[in-house]
């Protein structure tokens, strides 16, 4: 197995060496093995390949910063054609929130997340991924659910 070295805040080492602990990991080379894992293979999910889809994207950021918001809005332009729409919110007074609503495909989708996670100063990314096909209904049938 190769060794290698990594750089990161001391406050997120401690977080690391809290989660193995406290979920049974052996140490911290395990926990960030299992998350380079899961990052790399979240988008390798071929069956959604040709379809279009739709995604809620959330970025958190500490508030006061604005070069952050700034970078964010430039890639909501520079994706008009995917991000259907993006509200701006404040949670607990400290941070900020950008929610991203998208449409697409999972090419783009992944190209927009991986762009949102490149943002220098974002504390967390995550997303939900839906596929609209995977709960197909009719107007008919939603009409017939509704009055019945």
């Amino acid at each position: 197995m190769s060794v290698i070295s990594i750089s990161m805040p001391a406050v997120l080492v401690t977080k690391l060496d809290e989660f193995a602990d406290d979920h049974g990991y052996s140490g911290r080379s395990e926990v960030v093995r299992q998350g380079a894992r899961n990052l790399l293979s979240e988008f390798e999910n071929e069956r959604h390949e040709d379809e279009k889809l739709a995604s809620v994207v959330l970025a958190l950021y500490d508030y006061g910063l604005p070069h952050v918001e700034q970078r964010l809005m430039q890639l909501r332009h520079e994706h008009d054609g995917l991000v259907v729409s993006n509200d701006h919110c404040h949670t607990d007074g400290s941070y900020c929130m950008e929610v991203f609503v998208l449409d697409g495909s999972m090419a783009d989708i992944s190209t927009f997340i991986r762009k949102t996670r490149a943002v220098s100063d974002i504390n967390s990314v995550d997303h939900l991924l839906v596929s609209p096909n995977e709960f197909p209904s009719t107007a008919a049938e939603d009409e017939h659910s509704l009055v019945g």
